[in-house]
């Protein structure tokens, strides 16, 4: 059974940063993409990122292009999501997801994290 458990939420000022990590199990993880996506209160989830299984395709929202980096480490199972000055509106609940393929589409993913809260503040 695929297990993806998101952890590295939490409470930030403003301009601060956070690490996200995403631990994989239950499938080969370097098969699959690992994307990113988040939802905040009233808002339909939102794509933030995406990598390919080898790690050779990387794309972003535009919301997030050039904070944010998403990197993995098949060796651990694993997929990040780096963020850097966070803005409140980067406040959601952020979610990891396994696919086949790379895509921003999250009906396309199989797998989901429980998610992480993540909260930026002023």
């Amino acid at each position: 059974q695929v297990q993806l458990v998101e952890s590295g939420g939490g409470l930030v000022q403003t301009g601060g940063s956070l690490r996200l990590s995403c631990a994989a199990s239950g499938r080969t993880f370097s098969s699959y993409a690992m994307g990113w996506f988040r939802q905040a209160p009233g808002k339909e989830r939102e794509f933030v990122a995406v990598i390919r299984g080898n790690g050779g395709s990387i794309y972003y929202a535009d919301s997030v292009k050039g904070r944010f980096t998403i990197s993995r480490d098949n060796a651990k199972n694993t997929v990040y999501l780096q963020m850097n000055s966070l803005k409140r509106e980067d406040t959601a609940v952020y979610y990891c997801a396994s696919g086949r393929t790379v895509t921003m589409y999250y009906r396309e993913y199989d797998y989901w994290g429980q998610g992480t809260q993540v909260t930026v503040s002023s």
